[in-house]
């Protein structure tokens, strides 16, 4: 009770050096506590030194005297509002870190000088990061304040994780965490010296910390780690390869109509355009399927030139699209009739 008492009152200290002064009711709410004990915590720190002044009447509060507090000289604009864009509120939340961003952005925000105390406002309404995909409300995985916990304090751990229809067991030094697209990922490496591995976290069914610690291979940089094992993954997937066309419109549109990885690699061995100013590319895919999908986009803009049940594929949807735009595949009713081979 003493230690939420003190952690209490150095709040208190630091929303009093951030603002010219505050209301009982304000600090009351900031502090989730009633202004009865607000006016009592503000009589112990004058006790102990720290220089509070209440100021009488309607309008008044308390405000700190004297310049009492400490500030960070040398901080440009720039750099103020910088500082506040690090935190990702909702994955600082599903972390079980938003209490600690909390309390880290008010003692920095108490100890910039005033023509900087709107710094974290400003980064606040200029910069916003939405991390999860559209049309989706991905839940945070049950365990995902023990991994993260255990990533901080460089903890190995005792993990069971499933991998298809069966459950494996490991021990696990947990190196780091990535968000993407509302999926979180650990970057690990197997205890005893075994590789670096990526494991998807809602796959965890248990995680237990351990006592020992591990000692970090000071070379690994997470980034990096994360960008060659998205590459590889994304990689591993394209098992099939089509021959096509593209005008310079579909040139333009290929990056937006197919994977990425898959994309960079057509485009990065582009020859010389025909005389209609088209150029042919060979794409990696994952299947003739999911290509057919992906190429429909591109419209007039693309061709397939191999293989050739994938040319045949887009020749009859083709034929029905015009069947269906021209008014020939009409029933008597008026309805469409749908033909038996949806290609």
């Amino acid at each position: 009770m003493k230690g939420m008492r003190a952690a209490r009152l150095i709040k208190m200290v630091l929303l009093l050096q951030s603002r010219p002064s505050m209301t009982a009711a304000e600090l009351a709410r900031e502090l989730e506590v009633s202004e009865r004990t607000v006016t009592r915590d503000a009589q112990a720190l004058s006790e102990a030194g720290v220089p509070v002044y209440a100021d009488r009447g309607r309008a008044g509060g308390y405000r700190l005297v004297g310049g009492y507090r400490t500030r960070l000289t040398g901080l440009a604009r720039s750099e103020a509002e910088a500082l506040f864009l690090g935190g990702v509120p909702g994955a600082l939340r599903e972390m079980g870190l938003e209490d600690a961003h909390s309390a880290a952005r008010l003692k920095v925000s108490a100890a910039l000088s005033p023509s900087l105390r709107d710094a974290p406002d400003s980064a606040a309404q200029r910069f916003h990061l939405d991390a999860p995909a559209w049309f989706r409300e991905p839940e945070p995985p049950a365990l995902l304040p023990v991994v993260a916990e255990a990533v901080w304090d460089d903890r190995r751990v005792a993990a069971r994780y499933r991998r298809g229809e069966e459950e494996v067991e490991r021990r696990l030094e947990p190196y780091g965490l990535v968000l993407k697209a509302g999926v979180w990922y650990l970057c690990a490496r197997v205890a005893g010296g075994g590789s670096f591995r990526t494991y998807r976290i809602d796959r965890f069914t248990s995680v237990d910390p351990l006592e020992e610690r591990f000692a970090r291979d000071p070379d690994f940089d997470l980034p990096g780690h994360w960008a060659e094992q998205a590459e590889r993954f994304a990689r591993s997937l394209l098992r099939a390869e089509v021959v096509v066309r593209l005008s310079p419109q579909g040139v333009r549109g290929l990056r937006y109509a197919v994977d990425p990885v898959s994309a960079r690699q057509a485009l990065g061995q582009v020859g010389e355009p025909d005389g209609a100013g088209w150029v042919t590319v060979t794409l990696p895919v994952e299947s003739e399927e999911i290509a057919q999908a992906q190429l429909t986009a591109l419209g007039a803009d693309v061709e397939v030139l191999a293989p050739a049940g994938l040319r045949a594929r887009f020749a009859r949807n083709a034929a029905r699209l015009a069947a269906l735009y021209d008014g020939t595949d009409r029933g008597p009713d008026g309805g469409t009739e749908r033909g038996a081979d949806a290609g």
